[in-house]
């Protein structure tokens, strides 16, 4: 089992930052990969960044040169630095936990409101 808890969401205007946080507990060294996906209202999750624990990165094209997910092994936390932020960043942020214990399991963290105004 792993338990996920983020934090950092809230409201800003178009061109601020913001830093989510998700600090990962249970069975951390099962972790494979760790990330960030968005779901916006009445549209699907959407993956927004990833991070393997070989600290191999991925992001979606939208977020690219904008946001950086990086993560602190030391405090079982990855990161989601967020600038430049547009309206369309809007969005419930929600963490993901890759595990592997004999078998593939997926995490997912309760969610982050972060609103973007314009």
């Amino acid at each position: 089992q792993v338990q996920l808890v983020e934090s950092g969401g809230g409201l800003v205007q178009a061109g601020g930052s913001l830093r989510l946080s998700c600090a990962a507990s249970g069975s951390i060294s099962s972790i494979v990969a760790m990330g960030w996906y968005r779901q916006a209202p009445g549209k699907q999750r959407e993956l927004v960044a990833t991070i393997t624990s070989s600290s191999v990165t991925n992001y979606a094209d939208s977020v690219k040169g904008r946001f950086t997910i990086s993560r602190d092994n030391a405090k079982n936390t990855v990161y989601l630095q967020m600038n430049s932020l547009k309206p369309e960043d809007t969005a419930v942020y929600y963490c993901n936990a890759v595990v592997v214990i004999y078998t593939l399991r997926n995490y997912w963290g309760q969610g982050t409101q972060v609103t973007i105004s314009s």
